[in-house]
């Protein structure tokens, strides 16, 4: 799999509710691509135990069911590797006060 860009930016309107960043800064999505109309998303959690898996993987597949050349979208939520803080874009370590 890529990070298709064009998906990678709808993805962005995916916000964790908890941390209000994000899901690509975050560093949870692993791989985005379309291929004949799926769209297939391989993304994780903060933790194995976060209780927003079923509402972050709804909001993903809303994200992306009206992207260019996409009429369906299927979410793959994995936990290898185990997310962690290093996966963070810089904007979302200096949202969060990582490294100051």
């Amino acid at each position: 799999m890529s990070k298709d860009p064009e998906l990678m930016f709808a993805l962005r309107r995916v916000i964790d509710p908890e941390l209000g960043i994000n899901i690509v800064d975050l560093g949870l999505v692993y791989d985005a691509e379309c291929a004949d109309g799926l769209a297939t998303v391989r993304m994780t959690m903060t933790t194995p135990a976060c209780p927003m898996g079923p509402y972050l993987t709804e909001e993903v597949q809303r994200a992306l069911e009206n992207a260019r050349g996409v009429r369906s979208v299927e979410v793959d939520l994995v936990f290898e590797p185990l997310w962690s803080p290093e996966q963070m874009s810089a904007e979302a370590k200096d949202q969060l006060g990582y490294g100051v």
